[in-house]
């Protein structure tokens, strides 16, 4: 009696562990499914092909397109009915993006219309009208990205712009802060001219048929710079554009009158004086000549350093400073013709058109692509047709 109780029980137990056995089993194998099902979302790939998560089988998921109707050859019975009973839907892949913009950011349809409200502001100026903003509003068109005015010239203030702050020059003024403060405490005169017109050494007197009598604001560098006094217009502003630390050496120099050393790294013979005092004299603010180099022209950015090819030459400089500071832009003597090698370079002396190839500081290539958009766009005006 003994033993067929003690063998019931046995049983009883026996069929006990089975259940729960088998039970535990069910939920181990339900919970592996979802673990699966899970881990192939956690595994998807982002858009750079990166794996997202860290688990333990790179599962690439794939995204398909679903029918959202289906096919009545594949559908049972009941499915066929009701695929019948409701419209079918088709999804169309979509086509590649047509770009509109340029990698530099400029519009590619240059040739495109004034905005409505553009077009309607400056409708009713007449001809010879001075357009406010005219240049600066058809530049923000054909590139979103134009920054809000920055000042021309530097001032007290300089130590507090960040994107001038951090570069060396031609980019910005590290370095050169008691410099720069030196000189300031000389001219003591920030203020904006109404009127921009002549560069670097042009000279006007003699030229006055082809370029004009009257300069505003001559911008130039140690190099180049007029050497001979006579050739000075009698009002106009000295403006430096700093390309290197010895420039801004130079121009304290010129600001308290002392004598210039010409042993100062200067590339070829410098101007030793220059008859305007000091109230006369400005610095480019040299954020002018990061932007034109590279947002305007996509020049190499060589971790903000001098290199081969990245530094804009004065007139696009002049060009992009005008654009933010100037109604309307018109521009004369512009452009390279680099298929007439021994056409002159400037108007007003013998160096050939050839020389700017040896030029390892230039991109003329590329600086005539960005010219040339402004003209198309009309954001200036190439009175010489040169560009």
């Amino acid at each position: 009696m003994g033993l067929l109780v003690f063998m019931r029980n046995l049983l009883l137990a026996l069929c006990l562990f089975l259940v729960l056995g088998f039970l535990y089993y069910s939920a181990w194998k339900l919970h592996l499914l979802r673990w699966e099902d899970s881990n192939s979302v956690v595994l998807s790939f982002d858009s750079v092909g990166h794996t997202v998560g860290s688990g333990r089988r790179e599962r690439k998921t794939v995204a398909l397109v679903l029918p959202l109707s289906i096919p009545s050859h594949l559908a049972a019975d009941p499915g066929k009915d009701r695929a019948q009973k409701e419209p079918k839907e088709t999804m169309a892949a979509p086509g590649p993006a047509i770009p509109k913009y340029d990698k530099l950011g400029f519009l590619l349809n240059l040739d495109s219309k004034l905005p409505p409200e553009l077009a309607s502001k400056y409708a009713n100026f007449s001809e010879g009208v001075c357009k406010p903003g005219y240049a600066s509003a058809l530049m923000t068109v054909i590139f979103p990205k134009f920054s809000k005015p920055a000042p021309m010239f530097l001032d007290d203030s300089f130590r507090k712009w960040a994107r001038i702050r951090d570069f060396v020059p031609p980019f910005g003024i590290k370095g050169q802060d008691n410099l720069i403060k030196a000189i300031l405490s000389a001219t003591k005169d920030y203020r904006l001219t109404p009127a921009l017109d002549r560069l670097n050494s042009a000279p006007v007197k003699g030229f006055e048929k082809d370029v004009g009598g009257k300069t505003t604001l001559r911008i130039t560098y140690p190099e180049g710079a007029i050497q001979k006094m006579e050739q000075y217009e009698k009002d106009s502003l000295f403006v430096l554009a700093g390309f290197k630390w010895q420039d801004f050496k130079w121009l304290k120099y010129i600001v308290y009158k002392e004598k210039v050393s010409a042993s100062d790294g200067f590339w070829k013979s410098v101007a030793t004086r220059v008859p305007r005092e000091p109230h006369d004299i400005r610095i480019l603010n040299p954020y002018f000549i990061q932007e034109a180099a590279f947002s305007f022209i996509g020049l190499p950015f060589n971790n903000g350093l001098m290199g081969r090819g990245n530094i804009p030459t004065l007139g696009s400089v002049a060009i992009t400073m005008a654009l933010h500071n100037c109604d309307e832009v018109a521009v004369a003597g512009f452009g390279y013709d680099m298929s007439s090698p021994n056409a002159p370079l400037h108007y007003y002396e013998n160096i050939k058109m050839s020389a700017i190839k040896e030029s390892w500081t230039h991109n003329i290539q590329r600086e005539k692509e960005f010219l040339r958009k402004l003209v198309k766009a009309r954001v200036i005006t190439d009175l010489t047709s040169g560009i």
